[in-house]
This record gives C-alpha cells, structure tokens and sequence, in this order.
C-alpha cells in the first residue's frame, strides 16, 4: 500500500465543458441503458449500473432523463444491440492509446477510430496490442471538501482504503484517488461509501504502468487525437500512457 504519493497525472481536458454536455449525456445514456439491459435494473445489485449512474450524477444529468435510460434498458424498450468494442493503437510520439466504445455497427467504428489515428500520425493497431503497457484498475474519487465544505482528509481516506483492501490511495489539493484490483471493486468502494458518502468516480480503468513525459508538440497532436476520439458518439473511454508538466500544460492552455 503506497502512501501519499506527489505524482499527479495531468489529465487535460477542454474549457467548454458546457458545449460537451450534450454529447457527455449521450454517452452517459447508452451506458445507463447497456448496463440496465445486461443486468438488473437495482444498481446495488449491478455493480456497472451503480458506476454508470454516478458519472451520470456527476455531469449533473436530470434525474427523470436518468431514470428513462434505465427503464429503456430494463424493460427492454431499447432494442438497439450494442457491443463493447476496445481498440488499440499508438498516437503521436509511439504514445499508447486505449479505446473504449459501445457502438451498434462495428465497421462504421472501427473505420471512423482508424481514421482518427491515421490524422493524428499514429496508427490503430490489433487487440491486445498495448494493453500489456496497462493494468485494470478499479479507480474510486472522492472530492477533499464535501458538497456542504466538510474536509475528507488524507489520513481518513487512507486508513479506510487500506482496511477495505485497496492497493494505493493518491491525495492532492483537490481529490483522493483510491485504485484497487478489479475483483475488490465493489468492497472497497462500498467501504468507502460507508464511510464518506457517494464518491465523485467510481469504474474500472486502463491505468499506464510507465508514463512517458512528451513534449509541448507531441502533447498539442495527442490532446488533438483524444478531442477527436472523445467527440465520437462511440466512444465511452481514452486512455493513453503520457503525461504533460505543468509548464507544458501552462503554455498550451494560455
């Protein structure tokens, strides 16, 4: 178990959060609808419905719209078949790149991702082809203030992962990050519920097992290739094994 670790991975995002909703919600719904459909509609009993509806409280979406997705899926109303679909491929700089997608047409997909890559200078390649540059975590976030301004410390945070069994716990000004094993998911974010209430994240992820730090131009094609893969209705999840300094992040934001 790993203490209170410095490292911080710069995730970048872009500034019109608001101009994405639309698409975030998008997502969000099919992901709501697969999760009730493949399992029960009771997120306590359905560990991926349970995640599918924090990220959907998260990005604030209207609790009616919330509760259609799932009863489309449950009852059955949505008869659309989508497939979990994960490519792989190297972006800018031979920088590994994970995508997640849940599509009703792999071809159309496939061709579409493929074709975002080639633009960016990087090149889609087979299954399991940089996966092995990744493990699969379960990633549970909690915020370091409450939404009523109560401190979670550090200190609380860490004795609770630790007992719950999870494997590292990464604290900075803003969030504490707990990742676990994939089979200990649901007990320690339960534990951790438990204790300090829903968390701001809660799924499993593709974590990088060695970042690489790229530079300003490399990061420029990269964040480029991530908008475009994270613009395709698709797509669900990017994950990539690089990481931008503060200083590179500065210059490219200002």
């Amino acid at each position: 178990m790993a203490g209170h670790s410095q490292f911080k991975n710069i995730m970048y995002r872009k500034g019109a959060q608001d101009a994405k909703r639309a698409k975030v919600f998008t997502k969000i719904i099919r992901e709501l609808t697969v999760a009730a459909k493949s399992g029960q509609a009771d997120p306590d009993a359905n560990p991926r419905l349970r995640s599918a509806i924090i990220a959907a409280r998260e990005a604030n979406m209207p609790k009616d719209t919330m509760e259609r997705a799932i009863k489309r899926g449950a009852g059955g109303e949505d008869n659309t078949n989508y497939d979990e679909v994960r490519y792989e491929g190297y972006g800018p700089g031979g920088i590994a790149v994970i995508v997640e997608a849940l599509t009703d047409n792999r071809n159309r997909t496939a061709s579409e991702i493929r074709t975002a890559f080639a633009k960016a200078g990087g090149n889609l390649g087979e299954t399991n082809s940089v996966s092995f540059m990744f493990e699969r975590k379960g990633v549970i976030v909690y915020p370091t203030k409450t939404a009523k301004g109560a401190a979670i410390s550090a200190d609380a945070v860490f004795e609770a992962a630790l007992e719950a069994g999870a494997d590292n716990v990464e604290s900075d000004d803003d969030t504490h990050t707990v990742t676990c094993a994939t089979d200990d998911f649901s007990a320690v974010r339960d534990a951790l519920e438990a204790k300090f209430g829903e968390a701001k994240e809660a799924k499993l992820q593709w974590l990088p097992l060695n970042a690489t730090q790229v530079d300003a131009d490399t990061a420029q094609s990269l964040m480029k290739l991530i908008d475009v893969l994270e613009d395709n209705d698709d797509v669900q999840n990017v994950y990539a094994n690089f990481e931008v300094s503060d200083e590179t992040l500065a210059s490219l934001t200002a």
